[in-house]
């Protein structure tokens, strides 16, 4: 494919670009919550969904996007995707409503799922053996340290120019890509002879089975997990995921039933959606108790979470190099353990280690993350035929911003668990210990909930230190001799895995 060798640093460029975007864009409005509900004079409960809105569209439409684009062209998915994210991102800065504001971040999480879902088959199709390799390990480090600098990024902006802002931003970024996916990107798809017609009975299937199964794990934490709602939304995931499954044992289906039977293609999934739930599913605490035990503003904030943003950056030069001596399974494994060492400096902190131990967690965790990602996505694209890579690509995605729901929602009801049984304050009042606004408390229970609050946090970072410990053991899944379960799965030619053992 001489078109692909012509220009793959600006397939990489661009790729990454929108790998930025995306990424930033779950963690950036965490920080402006306040200022949207001052704003646009609505209940702080109102203003969370421009968070869970674009969770959702996003997480919902992963997969049937990653599909759809080796049927119809990967670059043309990528390309519409940016556009329609970039026309919600100007819909969102200028929205004068919170209702109007939430439909347009659901419309910026449907094109952020068009934009990411084929991101790994680009690079697949540009590069090829060890540089893939690179490509995939620069682009995962990026659009990881893009999601740490979210509460710095959004901070900046809330402090200087104001919320509308970290939307608007996005515009003129959105619109170059745009132009240069369209001059500079070349196309890659399934070739003719190999692909399907789109399966649209199995496009909605997995788009509701998504919606529904994201659906309680971002409400559960706020309604309860007996509301009807929430038990009705997981009720109902089950049943489409069963009729996607039955649905697609016929020929012509939309995912190709065959990748799930590859043993090193599930266990990366698996293993991404463990990641996820242990890096991103903690962030939000992470930053919660550095702003509410520490009295930092949302800048400071972001200050404080260098270190694990430029571990990300720094650690993830080096681990092309590391592919090329150590097989996935070891360096996954190796990624876990940093971060499960991290996350225990993290709970010592809680306790009150002191910031010499906050810093070695973050940077602990940074350098795990940059180790854990590059493999995981070399592994779901090379397990998989050359032709099916775009449906790779949303499988393993669509494992990711799951992860992250599920990591706070388990999280998130474990921490509240714990303040509970450690503060006993009037109903009126819990609101504030939650969110850690300990200034509208008694003077006399403020020093009793502070506590609280970081043994709370202590505890969630234990309990993510387990899930580390599970992807330890997980790792086992990606070694070498985990090939396909029948002999007509191919690998594709240029495979990392096969070189990086």
């Amino acid at each position: 494919m001489p078109s692909c060798r012509r220009t793959p640093r600006w397939t990489f460029a661009l790729v990454s670009a929108g790998g930025v975007m995306m990424t930033l864009d779950v963690t950036i409005v965490n920080v402006a919550l306040s200022d949207i509900a001052r704003d646009l004079e609505a209940g702080l409960g109102r203003v969370q969904w421009t968070v869970s809105a674009y969770s959702l569209a996003f997480g919902a439409l992963l997969l049937t996007a990653g599909a759809v684009s080796d049927r119809i062209g990967r670059r043309a998915v990528f390309t519409a995707g940016m556009a329609l994210f970039t026309l919600a991102s100007a819909g969102c800065g200028l929205a004068p409503d919170a209702g109007t504001l939430i439909v347009a971040r659901a419309a910026q999480g449907l094109g952020g799922a068009m934009v990411f879902a084929p991101t790994l088959a680009l690079l697949a199709a540009a590069y090829e053996g060890v540089r893939r390799q690179a490509a995939i390990a620069a682009f995962a480090a990026i659009a990881s340290a893009a999601g740490a600098l979210g509460p710095l990024v959004g901070g900046l902006f809330v402090e200087t120019l104001g919320w509308r802002w970290i939307f608007l931003v996005n515009v003129p970024i959105g619109l170059l890509v745009v132009v240069g996916a369209l001059a500079r990107m070349p196309e890659s798809a399934a070739p003719r002879e190999t692909r399907r017609r789109i399966d649209a009975l199995g496009a909605l299937l997995a788009v509701g089975a998504l919606l529904a199964l994201h659906y309680p794990l971002v409400t559960g934490p706020e309604v309860g997990w007996t509301a009807p709602e929430v038990l009705g939304s997981a009720a109902l995931a089950v049943v489409l995921a069963v009729a996607l499954v039955a649905s697609q044992r016929r020929d012509g289906g939309l995912i190709d039933m065959t990748l799930l039977r590859i043993r090193a293609f599930s266990g990366a999934a698996v293993l991404g959606f463990l990641a996820r739930m242990s890096s991103l599913g903690v962030l939000a605490f992470t930053t919660l108790w550095l702003q509410s035990t520490h009295g930092y503003s949302p800048l400071e904030v972001g200050l404080q979470l260098l270190p694990l943003t430029g571990s990300l950056l720094v650690a993830g030069l080096f681990v092309a190099r590391l592919q090329r001596v150590f097989a996935p399974d070891q360096l996954v494994a190796g990624g876990f353990a940093l971060q499960g060492l991290g996350l225990l400096a993290l709970a010592a902190a809680g306790a009150g280690a002191g910031q010499a131990v906050t810093v070695t967690g973050l940077v602990l965790l940074g350098v795990g993350g940059a180790v854990i990602f590059p493999p995981l996505m070399g592994v779901a694209v090379s397990a998989a035929p050359a032709e099916r890579a775009g449906m790779a690509s949303g499988l393993t995605n669509a494992c990711y911003p799951l992860g992250t729901a599920t990591g706070v929602a388990v999280f998130g009801a474990l921490f509240s668990a714990r303040l509970e049984s450690g503060v006993d304050v009037a109903p009126a009042a819990w609101p504030a210990v939650e969110t850690g606004r300990f200034e509208l408390l008694d003077p006399s229970v403020q020093p009793l909930a502070r506590s609280a609050f970081s043994d709370a946090f202590s505890a969630v970072s234990l309990a993510a230190a387990l899930v580390c410990l599970l992807g330890v053991i997980a790792a086992r899944t990606l070694r070498p001799d985990a090939e396909p379960v029948d002999g007509d799965a191919v690998k594709s030619p240029a495979s990392p895995v096969a070189q990086a053992s």
